[in-house]
């Protein structure tokens, strides 16, 4: 009982909450009724048309939130998902476009060069915090830009598929794709950021780095006294974190189109959508797993909320902007109102 109280007393509940209630009041406002609104967006992403597009869009979701959460854990902000993102699905397109190996291997090979190619780029970030002194929350963002406009070159003028007013790729060969369930756009991606996740709650929960981690996040001097050297964490976290990130580009590459193309990556904003769910996790792994499906949920049911009430799917952002803000102010319902509610009982 002391733990489900505890629970319903977070402050990550009462973001959530304030969030429903005031994005309530939002739709008031404009003459809808937030009933019929809210209902769209699970009927829209958790239904039967909805639950595919709301998976794969969790698998993005998800990737960049892991990514993100684990340097979070220990204290560390990398903002540059965008552009390890990017470079890992330019990887995987010319690995699988150009490596002559079969159909299987080849789209393993591809995924792992995404993850090499995200991992180096995100190293690189944690180097010049290292040595050069340059904070990485600085590093990490500013090395974004020179990534995404050099996959964009790539796209555009070497690499695009001749003949296509597209910037875009040529589409992967034959085979060179990760299986999907069925005839849903879900794919073995999926199972691949889930047993990232699990790798994650494992390490975090199960091993001697997963404690140095949590330790250096809640005390860095603390942990440095105690022996944990901060520049290697920094370096192993960074392309950890930049290796999901490229993991996260592969996965869309290897997916419906099967091809890179420009800005189709980073459009839908599944970077700062995954902070946002790291964020309101704590960078928790299993609370990381809830609030990247949640996120996920808003962005699909958005669209089905737009077509059904005419409500523009940006509440939807609202929503997520409203939890953050709310949660950042730490605040949660007083206690005295579960006391009250054990002395009725």
């Amino acid at each position: 009982m002391n733990r489900i109280t505890g629970a319903l007393r977070s402050p990550v509940v009462f973001s959530v909450l304030a969030g429903v209630v005031i994005g309530a009041l939002f739709l008031l406002g404009t003459g809808a009724d937030p009933v019929t609104a809210y209902g769209a967006v699970l009927t829209g992403s958790l239904g039967t048309d909805g639950i595919g597009s709301t998976l794969s869009t969790g698998t993005s979701v998800l990737g960049l939130a892991l990514a993100l959460a684990i340097p979070l854990r220990a204290g560390l902000i990398n903002l540059g998902g965008d552009g390890q993102m990017v470079l890992g699905g330019m990887a995987a397109a010319v690995t699988g476009l150009y490596v002559p190996l079969p159909a299987p291997l080849a789209t393993v090979a591809a995924v792992l060069a995404g993850m090499a190619a995200g991992a180096g780029y995100a190293a690189l970030a944690a180097l010049c915090e290292n040595h050069l002194g340059v904070p990485l929350l600085v590093s990490s963002l500013l090395l974004s830009y020179p990534a995404v406009s050099f996959a964009s070159y790539l796209a555009r003028y070497p690499l695009k598929e001749p003949g296509s007013s597209l910037p875009q790729t040529r589409q992967l060969p034959e085979g060179v794709a990760l299986p999907a369930f069925g005839d849903s756009t879900v794919t073995a991606g999926l199972v691949l950021v889930a047993l990232a996740a699990a790798a994650y709650w494992f390490a975090d929960r199960r091993t001697a780095i997963g404690y140095e981690i949590r330790m250096t996040g809640l005390n860095a001097r603390f942990s440095a006294y105690a022996g944990v050297e901060r520049r290697g964490l920094t370096l192993r976290l960074l392309a950890v974190s930049g290796a999901l990130a490229g993991l996260v580009g592969a996965v869309g590459v290897l997916s419906f189109p099967y091809r890179f193309l420009d800005g189709a990556l980073t459009a839908p904003g599944y970077t700062w959508t995954g902070l946002t769910a790291a964020l309101l996790a704590g960078a928790a792994p299993v609370g990381t797993v809830v609030a990247s499906f949640f996120f996920a949920v808003l962005q699909v049911g958005g669209l089905s909320m737009e077509r059904t009430t005419e409500v523009p799917r940006e509440l939807t952002q609202v929503l997520q902007a409203v939890v953050i803000v709310f949660l950042a102010a730490r605040l949660r319902f007083p206690a005295r109102w579960f006391n009250r509610q054990k002395e009725a009982v």
